[in-house]
């Protein structure tokens, strides 16, 4: 078993749950949707990107796309969620929860993705 296989595997499979932890509730309340799950999504799925960046292949390289997307969009939802709350005068208005929470669905889905790409190059693995 190899350590380094188990580290890449347990943040992509992290940032998938921690995203649809955020992600899943009623799009439109913000008491159903935690910043500090939403903050750790984040963290979580940058570390998940460096460790892709060390891989060549070609199944690498879209590992790594799938995690830059999910970073954009998890950023971009961060991003709207302080200017709702810290700099709007309207707040966390259930039209910036409904965006918020679209932008972390499209990184749920890049996740879901790279959950499957992980899968599919678990199971085609040969040993030599």
């Amino acid at each position: 078993m190899s350590l380094e296989k188990v580290i890449f595997g347990f943040f992509v499979l992290l940032a998938a749950t921690l995203n649809f932890g955020f992600f899943i509730g009623d799009i439109s309340n913000p008491a159903l949707h935690n910043e500090y799950e939403l903050f750790a999504a984040v963290v979580v799925n940058l570390i998940a990107t460096v460790l892709k960046f060390g891989d060549r292949t070609q199944i690498g390289a879209v590992h790594l796309a799938t995690s830059l997307v999910a970073d954009l969009q998890l950023i971009a939802a961060t991003l709207t969620w302080v200017y709702a709350t810290q700099i709007s005068t309207a707040g966390m208005t259930p039209e910036a929860t409904a965006s918020v929470v679209s932008l972390s669905g499209g990184a749920l889905l890049a996740n879901l993705v790279s959950v499957a790409l992980l899968v599919i190059e678990t199971t085609t693995f040969q040993r030599r």
